[in-house]
């Protein structure tokens, strides 16, 4: 079936923000004399609501805490080491080839609208997208499959004829949800882990030109485990 349209996960695809978000947490884990494990964490990426950070590091040490000061702390420091960070190898390339060839693009993040909006704005992105969703537009957010349905009617394609780019198992459980093909690109802190269900799998969105990427996508079995 043709493809006609992308739609985009964000965090771990576009940028590499998975890393921040997971090293922030720990750093405050770390403050209060205990450590976030990196399985944990990597089980909850690109989903909502599945995992309460605040309350598994009150259980670890046994009291209650100030959480909106936690909160306040954590996102100083993912917004510090965020700062300095480029869009990932591919990205820019791919959104032009399939700006140039009239394929609409989507964004369906599970992150809030303003974090999203920022970071659109910082790199000078957001005009590639004609739909942008988070996780403030829909009642169930990754791994539901509205995100991606609502960014597919915005578009107003088919989520069949659309393709989904993720870094994530959560958020490859969204868009196979909703009916769409799937390709993988894992961030640094998703590589080692399985992505079964997906169409396919790079290292990087520049291992792939659009034409290649649909082709390979064409052609890839309906049956495909990565």
């Amino acid at each position: 079936m043709t493809i006609e349209a992308l739609i985009f996960d964000f965090d771990g695809l576009i940028l590499d923000t998975e890393l921040p978000a997971f090293e922030s947490w720990r750093r405050i884990f770390r403050t209060h004399g205990v450590d976030l494990e990196l399985a944990l964490w990597q089980a909850n990426i690109g989903a909502v609501n599945l995992f309460d950070t605040l309350a598994h590091l009150e259980g670890l040490i046994g009291r209650t805490i100030d959480r909106a000061a936690v909160l306040e702390q954590r996102q100083a420091q993912k917004d510090a080491l965020c700062a300095d960070l480029a869009v990932l190898p591919g990205v820019r390339e791919l959104l032009e080839a399939a700006t140039d060839a009239g394929l609409p693009l989507g964004l369906a993040s599970a992150s809030e609208r303003s974090w999203i909006e920022h970071w659109l704005q910082q790199h000078d992105i957001a005009r590639y997208f004609r739909c942008v969703r988070t996780r403030d537009d829909v009642a169930a957010p990754k791994p539901a499959p509205d995100l991606y349905l609502s960014a597919a009617e915005c578009l107003g394609v088919h989520p069949e004829r659309c393709l989904a780019l993720e870094d994530s198992p959560n958020g490859l459980r969204a868009a196979l949800a909703a009916g769409m093909r799937c390709v993988v690109i894992p961030s640094g802190i998703t590589a080692d882990l399985a992505f079964p269900g997906a169409t396919l799998r790079l290292t990087s969105l520049a291992d792939a030109t659009l034409p290649e990427l649909l082709e390979r996508v064409a052609v890839a079995p309906e049956d495909l485990r990565s």
